[in-house]
């Protein structure tokens, strides 16, 4: 009996992280469909994000997402551009929270 159970909590747990797993593509997908253009290189000009974006930003696993920004997508996303989004629409990260290799600076004032 503790076998089956045992068989049974391993494949609950491959099926739960595999449908995280489709969620955060799915939330990488609608990143690039809507907020691709406010958070690409150059850093400036910081372009007011679109409420769509906003929107995809309130609902995303963020920390789903931040595990998968690798050195090629830093390449590509201005990571100060991505900060910039997420004090707009009012969501801000925590100082110190790391995305990828970036960790957000302290706060300045």
């Amino acid at each position: 009996m503790a076998k089956i159970l045992l068989g049974f909590i391993i494949v609950f747990a491959a099926v739960v992280e595999g449908t995280m797993a489709e969620g955060c593509d799915k939330d990488r997908g609608d990143m690039i469909r809507e907020c691709k253009k406010y958070e690409m290189f150059p850093a400036t000009p910081k372009i007011d994000p679109s409420p769509a974006c906003c929107a995809v930003w309130q609902r995303a696993d963020i920390p789903c997402l931040c595990k998968r920004v690798t050195k090629e997508v830093e390449k590509e996303w201005c990571m100060e551009k991505v900060i910039y989004v997420t004090k707009y629409y009012g969501k801000p990260f925590d100082p110190g929270y790391k995305c990828g290799s970036y960790t957000v600076p302290p706060v300045v004032q």
